[in-house]
């Protein structure tokens, strides 16, 4: 019975460590790790800009990869990277106005195919990719090379504004902390000792052990040595067989 009651604890732990990998996959999540700061949406072609304060991009671009590889990723640099998700171009850019700050610029393939221009892309993205985005479609996108330049280099459709509260629910999300631990409510991380089930090493010695009352009642207490092992009677067990008639 003991074994059954168990069961369903171990079916629910199972399936919570599958989501957590699950979790994982697909794009990184960024919207509850950086404050949205501007939102270009017009025909189904989206942008969204957040900020990493006291970041450079090489950073960022370290956190993101991190979390989950990217199909692609541009060489490293200082001023400017791209890395692509799946149909989601995430351009990060050192801010001229902040040069700490980095701004994390979220495109959806339709957004990189109607603004940016192919000869700019060519030193981030390889020419396979260039050719599904533009000869494929026989377009030739715009001039935009970015959040940093729009003003110089604007976006053929719409224009940045701020973000709404709206917005802020549908922009493409971030994780957390990006670390992959499972918390557990109330307590530290778990799995900081090296295994899924470990507690935290500084709860104590006093790990999974049982104590007895001071009374000594207890349940797990052991025998009493008043306790005096029952007397048994011994004969001569003759056997005898059932006559004939």
């Amino acid at each position: 019975m003991k074994a059954r009651s168990f069961l369903p604890i171990k079916i629910l732990l199972v399936l919570s460590f599958l989501v957590s990998l699950l979790s994982g996959c697909g794009a990184p999540n960024v919207r509850d790790t950086y404050p949205l700061e501007s939102v270009n949406r017009e025909s189904g072609a989206e942008s969204f800009v957040y900020r990493a304060e006291g970041k450079s991009v090489p950073e960022v671009a370290q956190e993101l990869m991190a979390a989950q590889a990217p199909d692609q990723a541009s060489p490293e640099d200082d001023e400017r990277m791209f890395l692509v998700y799946g149909d989601e171009f995430y351009h990060l850019q050192q801010d001229p106005d902040q040069p700490s700050d980095t701004l994390i610029e979220i495109d959806t393939k339709e957004y990189v195919r109607n603004n940016y221009n192919p000869s700019f892309l060519q030193g981030y993205l390889t020419a396979v990719l260039l050719s599904d985005l533009f000869d494929s479609m026989g377009r030739s996108g715009g001039e935009y090379r970015g959040y940093t330049q729009k003003d110089v280099y604007k976006p053929k459709e719409g224009s940045f504004r701020k973000p709404t509260d709206q917005d802020k629910k549908i922009a493409p999300p971030l994780t957390v902390d990006r670390s992959g631990k499972i918390t557990r409510r109330g307590q530290d991380k778990v799995g900081t000792g090296g295994s899924l089930f470990k507690r935290n090493p500084d709860s104590g010695n006093n790990r999974g052990s049982i104590t007895r009352g001071e009374s000594g009642g207890s349940l797990f207490d052991s025998p009493k040595k008043s306790y005096t092992k029952p007397k048994t009677r011994s004969g001569s067990g003759k056997v005898f067989r059932r006559g004939r008639r």
